[in-house]
């Protein structure tokens, strides 16, 4: 019957609440728990997350996990849920979270639980504890539960699972020929397959001995087979090379030693040679068939020459031909075949006398019964390991359903709890982020934890105490961006207290909060101009260092032609830079001109006008900066950092304003008033004030003897004479007078002032 249809008959009623700005189910008891499967998955925070990287025991994780595909799906928790609460009396422990628990609390009415049940009675006795409680550390060790037992279900006895002397060294005898496997209680044993292949070789052993073939050189024949084996390739080459000789004698030097080949390894340690030597012919070439026993052997073979000469070979005898060759290797034939057919091999150690004792006294069946004995106990020892798996459920399964069905744990209002993906603090730039994931791979984590909205840190941290290096993320949700940058150094506190040193390697930038977001805008202005300067600064830099470098190597010198028109240059042209200095002094005037008009405006205004238009621009600036970061801070959610991990995040789990102010801890300090010793003297207080007023009214005083503010309005006018010169104005007027009967023009001047 699939989830769904299970879903549709049953009907448990559930109790939600907000927790992340979702409805998340409740899970207050025991009930809860055994009814997840009725809880429809659309409701559950948490559709799968992986086996690795959390903080939860990994053997807790490793039992959890029913199909062992490394992770952790619903139907994996559905069904831990479902063992786990059937075989507790009561299921509100679960939600304790204890490391051990009274055995009389599981539930022998249930076919698990009465396994369980025995099997930790059985634990408790191993041990020789008394009492009915189990704790995790009495299943931390196997071993030790199984220390002291004769028998333990692994099919496998060792020394201790006999009192009988005889059986004690056969399984000795055992394990020292055919060797053992590890027994449940730590020490080495035999199990059936040891048991039958130790007989087989006793008995085959025996056997091979009972067919003995005489040695035809005595003592010395293993000595001669070896000796023989190892030229008779050799000795054959060396047959062959007579054969051409004598059907080619001109060739007869090609095949004998050359001396060239010598020569070319003569200068160096021909004790480093060997194999170069080997390959020379075992003795001179004669053209004859037969190897003169006197004469001088090849020393990469002389040794194993000489024991078959002393050995095989008749001291009478001057030359040896391949059929006499032939006759020593046919003469040690069967004897030889013999060796190779030993069987038993494995128990000759033993000696004949031992071997043959053992078959005598004839203890496999009694072995076989020991392990027959043990393996019987299989089921009820297995059970053992459940006790441990059923102590890790029991003890994290409550803490996983707090981070898997619901976020409980990372939104807990006291902040007590750690969320099960939260490793650490990472302490950096006088704050504490308390917010602090493992990733695997940094630069696939950072390609989607963007989408998160969250200013995140990326860190590579190590410790003297664990090998490799560990990644993190941080998010910061408190404070300005300060010093933050790539190749900042702090320090990383795991959840067990462990010490690393940890450095910046990658920054994510998204708004931290809206005071920071308000000088985003001039911080990016002032990087920007920055970069623009280093980058103007590093090219005329790079362009002067060039030039320098071209002119060095170049070294000119100046010719005649050079030098005169050197001398010829043209005089300096007074007018020219009578112009430029013209040009100047207009620009000059025209930039003065804008300020006095931006002066004059801004004069014109009323005080409440000059304090609008101010607040206008800073708003302009920074306004749509702070919008956005205001709409990106309700967007935060830590789904696409955990969907990054592998995790499937179900539902919205957004981090609030408020909310992100409790996962960053800034540094604050009590008020005081402190003295830095190595401060420079300076002015009092008091006196920079009065020496600012000062400065402003020597500025004032200053545009206003310089006629700037006459600009702003002609009351300002400046004191100063060369600025209120009298205005002459020159009228002209024509009169006519009558003289004498004539008539005369007079022009008169009128001056005014």
């Amino acid at each position: 019957m699939s989830l769904l249809n299970t879903l549709k008959e049953k009907k448990y009623k559930w109790n939600f609440v907000n927790i992340g700005g979702s409805a998340r189910v409740r899970i207050n008891s025991g009930e809860d728990i055994a009814h997840l499967d009725e809880l429809d998955p659309k409701m559950w925070t948490v559709l799968s997350c992986p086996t690795t990287g959390l903080e939860i025991d990994d053997k807790s994780l490793k039992y959890m996990d029913c199909d062992g595909d490394g992770k952790l799906r619903v139907n994996d928790v559905i069904s831990v849920s479902q063992w786990i609460t059937s075989i507790l009396k009561d299921k509100d422990l679960i939600l304790k979270g204890a490391d051990s628990i009274d055995i009389n609390q599981i539930n022998t009415d249930d076919a698990n639980g009465k396994k369980l049940y025995s099997s930790a009675k059985q634990i408790l006795e191993n041990l020789g504890k008394e009492g009915t409680v189990i704790s995790l550390a009495d299943t931390a060790d196997i071993t030790a539960i199984f220390a002291k037992t004769r028998f333990n279900g692994d099919g496998i006895i060792t020394e201790a699972s006999s009192d009988d002397a005889e059986l004690k060294a056969t399984i000795a005898a055992a394990l020292s020929t055919i060797g053992g496997v590890a027994d449940r209680s730590g020490a080495q044993g035999i199990g059936a397959d040891q048991i039958e292949a130790f007989y087989k070789n006793l008995n085959d052993y025996v056997a091979w001995n009972d067919a003995v073939v005489e040695a035809p050189y005595g003592d010395k024949t293993d000595a001669l087979i070896a000796a023989y084996n190892a030229l008779d390739a050799k000795v054959k080459d060396f047959f062959m090379r007579s054969k051409l000789a004598a059907f080619s004698p001109n060739s007869m030097a090609s095949l004998d030693i050359q001396t060239s080949r010598i020569d070319a390894i003569s200068a160096e340690n021909l004790s480093t040679k060997n194999d170069e030597i080997a390959a020379y012919p075992l003795t001179h070439i004669t053209g004859k068939s037969e190897i003169d026993v006197n004469a001088a052997i090849n020393p990469a073979w002389d040794k194993n020459f000489s024991v078959v000469k002393s050995v095989a070979i008749d001291s009478s005898k001057s030359v040896i031909t391949e059929e006499d060759w032939n006759a020593i290797g046919e003469k040690f034939a069967a004897y030889q075949a013999w060796k190779n057919a030993k069987a038993g091999a494995a128990v000759e150690g033993l000696g004949l006398d031992a071997v043959k004792n053992f078959i005598a006294q004839d203890k496999k069946a009694a072995l076989l019964d020991l392990v027959a004995q043990d393996a019987a106990l299989k089921e009820e020892s297995d059970n053992i390991e459940m006790v441990d798996k059923f102590l890790h459920i029991f003890r994290d399964f409550y803490q996983l359903l707090k981070n898997f069905v619901t976020f409980n744990d990372f939104y807990d209002k006291d902040k007590n709890l750690k969320a099960i993906f939260q490793c650490g603090t990472l302490i950096v730039d006088q704050r504490a982020c308390k917010f602090c994931m493992k990733v695997a791979d940094t630069g696939k984590h950072s390609a989607a934890a963007g989408a998160s909205g969250m200013y995140l840190v990326y860190c590579d941290c190590t410790t003297k105490s664990k090998p490799g290096k560990l990644q993190i993320v941080a998010a910061v949700t408190v404070g300005d961006i300060g010093a933050l940058a790539v190749g900042k150094n702090g320090i990383f506190y795991d959840n067990n207290g462990l010490e690393w040193d940890a450095v910046i390697t990658k920054i994510i930038d998204n708004p931290i909060n809206i005071s920071q977001s308000f000088w985003s805008p001039y911080r990016r202005m002032s990087t920007a101009i920055e970069n623009l300067i280093n980058k103007s600064a590093a090219e005329k830099d790079a362009k002067m260092m060039a030039n320098a470098t071209a002119n060095i190597n170049a070294a000119p010198t100046k010719t005649a032609e050079e030098a005169k028109a050197a001398a010829a240059a043209p005089p300096f042209d007074i007018a020219k830079f009578a112009g430029i200095f013209a040009a100047i002094g207009m620009a000059v005037g025209m930039i003065g001109t804008a300020l006095a008009s931006i002066f004059k405006g801004l004069f014109a205004l009323t005080w409440w006008q000059l304090i609008m238009l101010f607040v206008g621009i800073v708003l302009v600036i920074s306004g749509p900066a702070m919008v956005m970061a205001w709409m990106k801070l309700r967007r935060r959610n830590i789904a696409p950092l955990l969907n990054a991990n592998g995790w499937a995040v179900n539902a919205n789990s957004k981090i609030s304003i408020p909310f992100g102010e409790t996962l960053t801890e800034i540094a604050k300090y009590p008020k005081m008033k402190l003295d830095d010793p190595f401060a420079k003297k300076g002015l009092k207080t008091w006196q920079k004030w009065s020496l600012t007023v000062l400065l402003i009214i020597a500025v004032v005083a200053g545009l206003w003897l310089g006629n700037i503010l006459n600009y702003v309005s002609p009351k300002l006018n400046s004191p100063l004479q060369r600025y209120n010169k009298a205005e002459v104005e020159t009228i002209v007027t024509d009169t006519l007078t009558v003289t004498n009967d004539t008539i005369v023009a007079v022009e008169e001047t009128i001056v005014t002032e």
